[in-house]
């Protein structure tokens, strides 16, 4: 007898429809698995057996035959244990009248029969919605939460096995998702209230850069000796950031879930991702690779923050590789086998010393650099590089004597309403962009665009085409220096780009790394 049942696998973050069959014939003992699973795949089999037995499901003692369709597809992961056991005891007569043809399921199997959480599932339900309407998919229980934010979504979460069988058998009613509810999430200020801006003294114009990345997610550079405030100032960027919209949320989620990231009953992410990894992270853990391709750093830092501290210790390879997914705001990996697309729009912020010993400009220790030693080492960021990144700042160290009664710097809530204002300010230049899921900020402008937004000037003009060819800045340089003055006036409020937009648009370009 043969019988079939439904579940999904993925090819970078894209569900991909699998059908299950199962055939139990007449013939010595054995239990095959075909259709390119790998080696998870395969070892299902032995949590199969087990599984079934300890629900009070017999295991056939026939010829058993699984097979995952399509062949040509590679299968990967434990998810497929659950439709694979359901499959089994259907067509070993088990699930009598249960069309179970009609059920698309996802889940690991232990070997008492408990179905463990998987990774995926929301961007599995999604797909499962979207392409089978109200069919009705059985999760792990542990992945409850993720289901409930499709709305619309027929599920059924289950803790095992038997439980599975009995909800078939019985025509128990499935559950319906409820859909995402960010209202009732936590607020991002909530976790945030530790790292204020107003804990910074004596950065005011370093603060104002960040205030303008936020702003228009912008790419900065912080140059500064060791103890100036980089990192510190980094790690309180997100607190600015205005909340993730309901399409944003849904894809950073998705992006987590099929990393597997999720923590244990996560539904949402709802917080803006700030990711800072060691610099001696690979190009493989930044963009993402593998012999099955996983989302990297990169991706992980969708729609927030990518912080490279110490970036000049990263090996060069890794920083090149960033320059494409800067650019179009996609990572690409290809294999021999499959070519898979992550979403990487995120705003970059690279932290480095001035040099190789840390102290040029420094106002308490003397630079022991040679020319030759300060040459390579800044020869580790290249210039293509460098063009993808709008602001160059200095965070100069303060001397002993200079700490006492430094201004500290505006509160975060303060700075995130500004930024919030000048973000619906780009909302509303760029109707288009309202609720669809590349909402345009300043920083992701094509070139057209860039003409339309930022009307200057001849005399502001004039100066930036000659700043530009005095310094060797590119046409891609000339573009985004507008694309920063944009959202300065942003900031103020301003629907044309003054000249003061412009001038304080390339100090920021100007004030490191020259």
């Amino acid at each position: 007898m043969i019988a079939r049942t439904q579940t999904l696998t993925f090819v970078g973050l894209d569900p991909h429809p699998v059908e299950v069959e199962a055939d139990v014939s007449h013939g010595l003992p054995a239990f095959n698995v075909v259709g390119l699973p790998d080696t998870a795949v395969s070892e299902s089999r032995e949590r199969v057996r087990s599984a079934l037995k300890a629900s009070g499901l017999g295991f056939p003692t026939d010829r058993l035959t699984v097979n995952l369709a399509p062949a040509d597809l590679r299968k990967e992961g434990p998810c497929f244990d659950l439709p694979i056991a359901l499959a089994i005891a259907a067509a070993s007569d088990q699930l009598p009248g249960v069309p179970v043809a009609g059920v698309s399921s996802v889940g690991e199997l232990s070997l008492d029969g408990r179905v463990r959480p998987v990774p995926g599932v929301l961007a599995a339900a999604m797909h499962h919605l979207r392409a089978r309407g109200d069919a009705p998919l059985i999760v792990p229980a542990g992945n409850r939460a993720e289901a409930e934010q499709v709305r619309g979504l027929r599920f059924l979460a289950v803790d095992t096995l038997a439980e599975a069988a009995v909800a078939l058998r019985t025509e128990q009613p499935f559950e319906e998702g409820e859909g995402v509810d960010l209202a009732a999430a936590d607020h991002p200020d909530d976790a945030l209230c530790e790292v204020d801006f107003h804990d910074v003294r004596g950065q005011a114009m370093a603060c104002r850069a960040l205030e303008i990345v936020a702003a228009g997610g912008h790419n900065a550079l912080l140059v500064g000796p060791p103890g100036s405030g980089k990192s510190m100032l980094a790690q309180r960027l997100p607190g600015i950031l205005p909340p993730m919209t309901e399409a944003e949320a849904l894809e950073v989620t998705q992006i987590y879930s099929v990393a597997g990231r999720l923590e244990a009953g996560q539904g949402l992410v709802t917080r803006r991702p700030f990711r800072a990894p060691h610099h001696s992270c690979s190009a493989a853990g930044l963009v993402g690779g593998g012999s099955s391709p996983r989302p990297g750093e990169i991706s992980l830092a969708h729609c927030g923050v990518l912080f490279l501290d110490e970036a000049l210790e990263f090996p060069r390879t890794v920083l090149e590789s960033l320059r494409q997914p800067l650019e179009t705001g996609l990572i690409t990996l290809s294999r021999a086998r499959e070519s898979v697309t992550y979403p990487a729009r995120i705003m970059l912020v690279m932290a480095l010393n001035p040099c190789p010993c840390g102290f040029l400009g420094d106002p308490e220790r003397a630079c022991a650099c040679t020319p030759a030693r300060l040459q390579r080492y800044r020869g580790r960021l290249s210039g293509p590089l460098l063009d993808r990144v709008d602001l160059h700042h200095e965070v100069p160290r303060r001397g002993w004597g200079d700490r006492q009664g430094l201004e500290p710097a505006p509160p975060t809530r303060s700075i995130a309403e500004r930024v919030r204002a000048a973000r619906e300010r780009q909302m509303r230049r760029n109707p288009r962009a309202r609720g669809t899921r590349d909402a345009v900020l300043n920083a992701r402008l094509s070139p057209r665009q860039v003409v339309s937004a930022c009307p200057v000037s001849d005399a502001a003009r004039e100066l930036l085409l000659s700043t530009a060819e005095r310094l060797g800045w590119s046409r891609r340089v000339h573009d985004r220096i507008l694309r920063v003055a944009r959202t300065i006036a942003d900031l103020e409020g301003s629907d044309p780009v003054a000249d003061d937009h412009v001038l304080e648009a390339i100090a920021h370009r100007r004030a490191a790394f020259a």
